[in-house]
């Protein structure tokens, strides 16, 4: 995992920290990034998260995010702790805002995975580690909220290891839990901390109360075990009786670094316990910009992929990850990889080849900004006034390169949305405009048939914010049509197509002939579409087998029974005909968007749909109607858990039946139930509901045909 980069190191930038934030939705990220930036004396005075005095915390900037007490926008901020320098990201919990974890862990070292000491690993978790592990990621755990009732940071801790399927291992051990939570062990220095004074800032460092020796030194012996396989040095001393406290520290570095081990530290950031030793599990165990491997490719030569040093000498290199409409125009965040930025320099976008020259360059805190003059590699910093989109590599011209963007998931709904009063259309524009921009999660379309305009996201909640943003940043009142599901067409088995398109109107003619075969690809292959050419003797010629691939590829986009676009199939040619004259890129494209459609008709299509994997959480006595509710949705229960009176459930249901869901929960469940649902996979929906839907297709389609 470390860098090959022969290139002396730099001791300030083996001092940055790049860091992101991330768990499950009400872990209490925002109240740590709250105390962090408090106890690096970035802030003086403490806010909570719902904004009850008034205030709100300082990484929630957006009035929405203080009312419903959640992250919306991932925002960035930088603090000091000792002589390491922190960047920091603070990323929403809730699965609808999963674009901005993808952009923030696309660009940061290392992060900090953040569990509730009560309900421990749980969906958006699941869905966090993915990310990591899809970024390369190294990452500690932190179990929070070890003083609510119920907390038990061992079972957290043996969930990491069984459904996570990480090497994970306390660093801690707290004293006391629940109500009696007074601070932690540390079990490499094997002393005990206590946080005193009104914000937990006053530490008191003793030895280890007498009746934690034995849980300590047993916690301890685990530890040493597990982390001995990443140092020979390591496992030298503990042969000899009495590891050093530097050696086991270098050791559970390496560990973290090389992906094979997650430290975990415990604590109740509300409560101000067990923050600042995080800070120095940061500063000893995380990343710096040199240990990352970051790769970008020539352009003009894909296949050469190099990795980018994190040198200020070298030719400039950054990514822009996320951009945002500020007051002052576009601020585009960006992370130096390689080089310098300096305020007034020219820089290349190597997507479009524009040149922008750097008018304001400036360090972000949450939604405050501080002007700087120049930044390098391993800084993330936001440049003012540079039109680009998120994820374009930007360059000082003197290196041809481009690096990798982010994986953008597919949004799964959709709603038709129509202003209240024309004169609000332009307002309407200038709101979609940014939004598409910025979130390329959020998408926006104009119906061919009806003329209307439709927005596309993750969820509800997604859909919901955006409109409500719309309302209150542009003054837009809109009326919203039903939600309307990601529907998808496919093929259950093979069927062979034969199609000769001959058109005879004076002058040339047109004249092809496509045959072959369609088949359904595995949904484990996780490809829409594939094009075999099995064309030999030369039957087609070589020119025109772009133009059937073109044709194929032109049907996928609405399917026969519904008008949604079809996945999953392989188009195979085999045969065909051609005429010296009368052939052309057009008409192979026409004959095999006609042999597709021969084909289609065959291969017993069918329709399907997404299937939500949902986590339903509330109190065991209401198991049984969170249960009902579930099985009513036509919902498969894939597990049912109770632990300390909360009974935790899991299923799959389709999205289909899921709309409006969380108001049935509240009021069967008293309000005490949540819910967290994210996109598992599509699957075939019922004959019943495939009739439902195909009939209404055909009555809303009838003057076509």
């Amino acid at each position: 995992m470390t860098s090959a980069t022969e290139t002396k190191r730099d001791p300030k930038l083996e001092r940055i920290r790049n860091i992101g934030i991330s768990a499950h939705i009400d872990s209490g990220k925002t109240t740590l990034t709250e105390r962090i930036l408090f106890y690096t004396n970035k802030i003086h005075a403490i806010h909570e998260v719902r904004g009850k005095d008034g205030v709100g915390a300082t990484m929630d900037s957006m009035d929405l995010e203080r009312e419903r007490g959640i992250t919306i926008q991932s925002a960035a901020t930088y603090a000091t702790w000792k002589d390491i320098t922190i960047n920091i990201i603070d990323t929403p919990g809730h699965v609808d805002f999963t674009i901005e974890v993808e952009r923030s862990l696309r660009v940061l070292d290392s992060a900090i995975m953040v569990l509730c000491g009560v309900a421990g690993v749980q969906s958006q978790s699941i869905t966090v580690d993915r990310q990591m592990k899809r970024y390369n990621v190294p990452r500690v755990a932190f179990i929070n909220k070890l003083d609510r009732t119920g907390a038990n940071p061992w079972r957290v801790i043996e969930q990491l290891r069984e459904k996570l399927h990480l090497n994970a291992h306390a660093v801690q051990l707290p004293i006391g839990l629940e109500n009696d939570l007074k601070g932690i062990v540390d079990l490499v220095e094997m002393k005990a901390y206590y946080f005193e004074g009104p914000n937990g800032q006053d530490i008191k460092i003793t030895d280890i109360p007498d009746e934690l020796k034995d849980q300590a030194n047993e916690k301890r012996e685990a530890l040493l075990d597990a982390v001995s396989l990443f140092s020979d040095e390591l496992t030298e001393e503990m042969l000899e009786g009495a590891p050093t406290e530097a050696r086991i520290k270098e050791a559970i570095r390496r560990g973290v670094l090389a992906l094979k081990f997650v430290p975990v530290f415990m604590g109740s950031a509300f409560k101000n316990k067990g923050v600042q030793r995080l800070l120095d599990g940061v500063a000893d165990y995380l990343a710096s910009p040199y240990d990352v491997e970051n790769k970008a490719k020539e352009i003009g030569n894909e296949e050469n992929e190099f990795n980018l040093e994190s040198d200020p000498e070298k030719p400039l290199v950054c990514l822009a990850f996320k951009l945002e409409d500020g007051r002052y125009g576009q601020l585009t965040y960006v992370r130096v990889y390689q080089g310098r930025l300096e305020k007034g320099m020219t820089i290349y976008n190597s997507a479009t080849n524009k040149r922008h020259n750097i008018g304001r360059l400036v360090r972000m805190h949450s939604n405050d900004m501080e002007d700087i003059s120049k930044a390098e590699a391993g800084d993330i910093v936001a440049l003012f006034g540079i039109d680009c989109a998120s994820g374009d590599t930007f360059t000082d011209g003197k290196a041809k390169v481009t690096m990798e963007s982010m994986f953008v998931p597919n949004p799964v709904i959709s709603l038709t949305i129509e202003c209240k009063e024309s004169k609000q259309l332009p307002n309407l524009a200038k709101a979609l405009n940014r939004f598409t921009k910025e979130d390329p999660t959020f998408q926006t379309e104009i119906d061919k048939e009806s003329g209307q305009t439709i927005i596309k996201g993750m969820g509800e909640l997604h859909l919901e914010v955006y409109i409500e943003r719309m309302k209150r940043e542009y003054g837009v009142d809109l009326v919203t049509g039903a939600p309307q599901v990601a529907y998808r067409e496919t093929i259950t088995k093979s069927a062979e197509f034969d199609y000769t398109h001959k058109k005879q109107t004076g002058g040339q003619g047109q004249f092809s002939r496509v045959a072959g075969y369609i088949e359904p690809i595995p949904q484990e292959e996780g490809k829409d579409y594939e094009f075999v050419d099995k064309i030999v003797g030369g039957s087609i010629p070589r020119e025109y087998i772009g133009s059937c691939d073109k044709g194929f590829r032109s049907c996928l986009e609405r399917g026969s029974l519904i008008g949604f676009p079809i996945i999953g199939v392989r188009c195979v040619i085999n045969d065909g005909a051609y005429h010296d004259v009368d052939s052309s890129d057009m008409a192979f494209q026409i004959g095999a968007r006609y042999g597709f459609r021969q084909g289609f008709s065959k291969a017993a299509p069918i329709i399907l749909e997404p299937i939500m994997r949902v986590e339903v959480e509330g109190p065991t006595e209401f198991q049984g109607a969170i249960l009902a509710s579930v099985n009513q949705r036509r919902g498969m229960i894939l597990s049912t858990t109770e632990e300390n009176g909360y009974a935790k459930i899991e299923a799959e249901v389709p999205l289909a039946d899921m709309f409006g869901y969380s108001t049935v929960l509240r009021s069967s469940t008293q309000g005490k139930a949540e819910f967290a649902m994210e996109f598992s996979k599509y699957a075939p929906v019922p004959r019943n509901v495939a009739d439902e839907l195909m009939k209404k297709y055909k009555v809303n389609n009838k003057d076509e045909e």
